[in-house]
Parts: structure tokens; sequence; C-alpha cells
């Protein structure tokens, strides 16, 4: 079985990253699937209700900006992704699947995998070769997103419902002005 594992919130100033990792059913419409940056916000959350109905097994994990700023952005992404992995396997198990750590390949986007104790297989542009990934991507974006929507709800003064966070320059001009929010990625230059 394959599980694609991706993350979304690397780049943000502010907030969590965010990981998911998805292991498609054979008949899942793999064919409905793309990137996440390549799908409109709108067919992002249709697809995220399905994969979350339709997957065969699927789990999200977070890092926070306490964590990013005490182990690195790259080790707090891949922490993501083994918080990720566990919970679906967690899942799989409540829903009484039965999924060995052997049954898996995992294919993770980017140049680096995290340390979950099966074959793991880093492919650049994963989430636009592999539908697992490409779902996987879709879940770390949607998830991260309603947190960082929240967080504007929270926060208003900062826009996070608008910019999620990334370095914009509304949400620069925010951090200069205001001072660093309660979720701000202290590492993280502002300028």
């Amino acid at each position: 079985m394959i599980c694609g594992i991706d993350e979304a919130g690397r780049g943000p100033l502010a907030g969590p990253v965010c990981a998911a990792a998805v292991i498609l059913n054979k008949d899942f419409p793999r064919y409905m699937l793309n990137d996440s940056k390549k799908l409109s916000p709108l067919k992002r959350d249709e697809l995220q209700r399905k994969i979350c109905v339709e997957a065969f097994a699927w789990g999200v994990g977070w890092a926070s900006h306490i964590e990013i700023d005490s182990i690195n952005i790259l080790q707090a992404s891949l922490l993501a992704m083994k918080r990720a992995f566990e919970e679906m396997m967690k899942r799989a198990a409540e829903k009484k699947v039965l999924l060995s750590y052997k049954d898996v390949e995992v294919i993770v986007d980017g140049l680096q995998v995290p340390d979950i104790g099966v074959a793991c297989r880093a492919v650049v542009k994963a989430d636009e070769k592999f539908p697992e990934v490409m779902a996987a991507s879709i879940l770390a974006k949607t998830e991260r997103d309603t947190y960082m929507e929240e967080m504007g709800r929270l926060y208003p003064k900062y826009g996070y419902e608008t910019h999620k966070g990334y370095p914009t320059q509304a949400h620069r001009d925010a951090i200069l002005k205001y001072g660093p929010s309660p979720i701000q990625r202290m590492s993280f230059n502002v300028k």
C-alpha cells in the first residue's frame, strides 16, 4: 500500500506546520486530485471531505510555532509528518483495519523523509505525481487554513484569515505595528 505524506505551512511567519498522511482505496477517483496549490479553496474543501470519508486511512499531524522555533522548520515538518503517519495508523486500527507497517510504502513530497519505521522515499514535486501525496497535500492545506482562519478570529488585527501567516506585506506591517502575535514564529525574519 502506498501512503502519501505532505505538509503545509513551512513558509509562514506564524502558526504551526501541518502534515497529512493518506492511503487511498483502490477505487478512489484519483483523477479528481491535484496538488493543493493548484486547486481553488472550494475544490480543496470538497476534496478534503471526500478524502476523509472515502480514503482507506488518513491522519493529520502538527508541530507548533514553539516547536518550529526550538528545532527549526525542517525538523518540525518531519515531526509533523511522523505524527500524521502515527495518527493514520491509529485511525486505521480504530476502524479495525489490519494495517501492518511492513505493508506500507511511504512517498513524501520533498527531499527529506521522517523517521517512522517504514520504507520511505522522498520525491521532489510528489504532490504533482502521486495521487496519495496529492490527497495528503489537500488535507494538510485545508486543515492548516482552517486553523489559521480560527487564529484570525482570535487575533483579528493580524489578518490570519486572509494570508494564513504567510509573509505578505500586510502581515509584515501588522507585526511591525502591533508586535509579534502569540502564534508568531520568533526564529523567522520579519523584514
